[in-house]
Order: C-alpha cells, then structure tokens, then sequence
C-alpha cells in the first residue's frame, strides 16, 4: 500500500524533540500509527532502533495490565505503544521512566478513545506529554501541494495560485463524496462502501460499545446519522433528541462522545459586549464527508451533488479543510461563526492576532456581491465610538472570503475576494 505524506510530519517530529511522551489521537484508521512508524524508519536510518508494540494484541495488553514495569522492561524506550487506551496503567510507569532519563521523544503513543484516554494521560502526564490531534487526509496531502494555515489575505491566496491545481465541480464532489481516510486513497481496490460500513461498525463495536452511557449500539447509530443529517447546522439539542428518540440531556452526551471521537468538530460562535444580538448556539460540521454520505446512503457523488444535501455538505467540507490546515500545523483552530437574533449570519470567522476575517460559503461558480451582505455587521467591533471606554475589546477587520466554485481568485471589491474552493 502507498504512503501518502502527511502534512503533520514536520509538527509531530518537533513536539517529539519538546517533549519526552508524544501522544497522536485522532479517530480510528486516519494514519497514525503508520505516520509514526515512517518516521521512526528515518530514526532507525540515523541509527536509533525504536521498539513498537500495539496493545492491540492480547498478550501484550495482558502484560501491560498485569505487571506494566515487566512490560517496560521487554519495550524499553525508545518505544512506539499503539492503542495506549486499552492499557492505561502504564502511563504511572512511562511518567517514573521518564522522570529517571530526562530524555526527548522516548515514548511515542497512539490512541483512538481520546474521550476516555485524555483524562488519564492529563493526570499522570502532566507536562510531560505533548498531544497531536492527527485529522483525516486533507486536500493537501490527497494531491501533494504545500500545507499552510488557511488564510483570506490576498497574498497568500495568490501564492498558493502557483501549487494548487484548478478542479472542476464533478472532481470536488468526487473528493467530498470518497471522504478522507488514508486505505481509500492508498489501495484504489477497497470498496468505498464496504469501508465505511466497516469503519462504523468498528467505532461502534470498539469505541462506543466501552462507555456505560451507550447502552444501544444501533440507537447511537441512528443518533450518528441524525448528526450527519444536520452538518453545517446550529445545534440544538431538543431537535437532535426528539428525531433520534431520547432526552435532550443523552443527544448532549452523547454529541460530546462525536466530537471527543473526532469524527465531528462544534464552532462556537463568535461574541463580544458590543454584538448583544448574537445566538449562543453551537455550529455542527461533519468533519469527514465521506463518512457523512455513507450514513445518509447516498450511493454516488453525482446523486449527492445535486442532492438535497449538496449544499450543506459543501459547506462541511471547506469548513473540515479549513479545520485540517491549522491541526496539521500545529495550530489551534481559530475558528467562529455568526448569527444573530435578526437572522444575519456569516458561515465562518477565523480570529487571530486581533484580526477578524470573514468567510462565507457558497456552492456556486458566480455568487454575485449578494454573498458579503451580511460582511457589514462587523463593522460595530471595528469602530471606536461604539465602545464607550472599551476599546480594548476592538478588533480589526480583515480581508473576506467567498469561497466558492469560482474558476479563479478575483476581488469582489476592495476588501474582499471570490476564492476557488480548490485554493484552500
């Protein structure tokens, strides 16, 4: 099977060299392990042999948890340990053999369950461990272009003119229709459908089927496809529950159980004292899209494209490329959306440095300036007087983005640019 280079690698190796315990988390089958092993090939070429063990096997489960110091002994660091989860005594043990070597990068960890591992390793690791979130293949690695932080300035946008590779509507749907799990793209012989019915029943089996508050696989699994069904939708968890059949405080828990498990990601939305209108609820995406059509069986990109879903999932998947290109970085997400009392929204906010920059999403090759209307309720967070002795909480506006199936990056006016979907 292919490699496919990932993004990450660059990030992962320098938090290695940070930090003496490096934990990659991610959802099931996105590549760490085989990301880490790559790059313990180019150690042992430089000559430091690391050991790998996956507590995937029973007999080395059964040793972790039976006697961890006896299974340190037999994987002395430096080690690569897979699937950490399913052995979480020894993470006492990996923090006292740390503590004696003072040594960088001599454990490296994978696990899978991030909502029941990362309580573990913050209590026993604490200051010694540092955390990647390892996403699905993002567009990036797929067609091999350099991977940055997306961002609306203009510049940048026309730097990446010269590396990305100009992609029609069918091409964009096809992508957004295979999904982002590495098998797919590495072995052109797996079945897209056979996967992902595999992959659920995997997550269901595996992951969920281990936490007390789930007792019924299936009626998770009608809750999973009810989420995909509200992708790029504000949360509201009265309707969520009522559809799937539970109570309101259950679609919390268990929607708190997708996003630790990485297979959805909330956007909170953006507030400040002087924009008192602003809804509080959450924004929904499907972070895979492939894994999103599977549920809603939709049976090929053509059918999903002009769907009834079609501009929904589009807009998940900038959303989802957008979220990858900062996490492959290294970066905290810096990402917001907005909707107000008044029904004004903009689909996206990335917040950095003091500048907020728009973005809205529109599955269209010509949106028309109609697309930045509602650019405009900003203005109140950049204009002094509106503070009243609060100017600390002013922000500048930044360049805007209306990402989109334009055929080329062209300004829609002073400010803001029609981006190609394909660009970011």
């Amino acid at each position: 099977m292919a490699y496919i280079k990932r993004a990450a690698e660059n990030t992962i190796a320098g938090i290695s060299k940070m930090f003496p315990v490096l934990l990659v988390t991610g959802p099931r089958q996105v590549g760490k392990t085989t990301l880490l092993q790559k790059l313990a090939e180019a150690e042992n070429e430089a000559g430091e042999k690391r050991k790998y063990v996956t507590l995937d096997d029973p007999d080395a489960r059964y040793l972790a948890k039976r006697d961890p110091a006896l299974f340190l002994q037999r994987y002395s660091a430096p080690v690569l340990i897979d699937e950490i989860q399913y052995a979480t005594e020894l993470l006492p043990y990996i923090k006292m053999s740390v503590d004696r070597s003072k040594r960088k990068g001599d454990f490296w960890l994978t696990g899978s369950q991030a909502f029941r591992l990362m309580k573990n390793v913050s209590e026993s690791l604490a200051g010694r461990v540092g955390i990647v979130s390892l996403p699905g293949l993002s567009d990036a690695e797929i067609y091999q272009i350099p991977s940055e932080p997306f961002s609306t300035d203009p510049g940048h946008l026309m730097n990446r003119l010269a590396v990305a590779k100009p992609r029609g509507l069918n091409e964009i749907y096809q992508r957004i229709f295979k999904g982002s799990m590495p098998e797919l793209y590495a072995d052109e012989n797996v079945d897209w459908e056979t996967y992902y019915r595999s992959y659920v029943d995997t997550y269901l089996q595996r992951d969920i089927r281990d936490l007390a508050q789930v007792a019924d696989e299936m009626q998770f699994y009608n809750f999973m496809t009810i989420v995909a069904a509200h992708t790029s939708k504000p949360v509201v968890y009265e309707e969520l529950a009522g559809a799937a059949g539970i109570s309101a405080p259950t679609a919390k828990k268990w929607l708190s159980i997708l996003v630790s498990s990485h297979i959805i990601a909330l956007v909170q939305p953006y507030h400040n004292n002087i924009l008192k209108r602003v809804v509080k609820m959450p924004l929904l995406h499907f972070l895979d899209t492939g894994l999103a059509a599977y549920l809603l069986k939709w049976g090929n990109p053509e059918a999903l494209e002009r769907g009834a879903m079609s501009g929904a999932i589009f807009e998940s998947y900038v959303f989802s490329e957008i979220y990858k290109s900062y996490w492959n970085a290294g970066k905290e997400p810096p990402i917001f959306y907005y909707r107000d009392k008044d029904q004004k929204e903009i689909d996206l906010l990335i917040y950095q440095n003091g500048v907020l920059s728009p973005i809205e999403i529109k599955k269209a090759a010509s949106p028309g300036r109609g697309a930045i209307k509602n650019f405009h309720v900003l203005d109140r967070v950049c204009t002094t007087k509106d503070f009243g002795g609060m100017e600390t909480l002013k922000v500048q506006l930044g360049a805007g983005s209306v990402i989109c199936m334009a055929s080329d990056l062209l300004p829609v006016d002073e400010k803001n640019w029609y981006v190609p979907v394909w660009l970011i």
